[in-house]
């Protein structure tokens, strides 16, 4: 207060000795970094700031935390709580995120899913 700067602390959710347990059963240690890497390829050259980039993070990382009481959690799980963020914020990175995740087969099931989001926006 005295030299009249000012400063902003974002507190970050830390995960500790959080496991995921992969599609495969491989089980590795959760990182923050895969999720962001992500994320940015879902929002690629789509209008989200760097500030709700890092909210948007740390609410997922809240709800990881929140609903696991064990240190393990399935990719899948993650890969839920992340498409359930997505879709509230942006269809694009939605959809993009979940092609991959869900493994699109054809233009079909690409179609299927836009059509869900369609119908909820009505």
């Amino acid at each position: 207060m005295e030299c009249s700067f000012r400063f902003s602390t974002y507190e970050e959710v830390e995960i500790l000795n959080l496991t995921v347990i992969k599609r495969d059963g491989r089980h590795e240690p959760y990182s923050k970094e895969k999720l962001e890497a992500g994320l940015r390829k879902a929002f690629e050259k789509r209008p989200i700031t760097q500030d709700e980039f890092k909210k948007l993070v740390s609410r997922i990382e809240r709800d990881i935390q929140l609903g696991e009481k064990r240190n393990e959690i399935k990719s899948s799980r993650i890969g839920e709580i992340l498409m359930k963020h997505l879709k509230k914020i942006d269809a694009v990175a939605y959809i993009r995120f979940a092609s991959v995740y869900r493994s699109f087969k054809d233009v079909q099931t690409f179609q299927r899913e836009l059509k869900k989001i369609l119908r909820k926006k009505k």
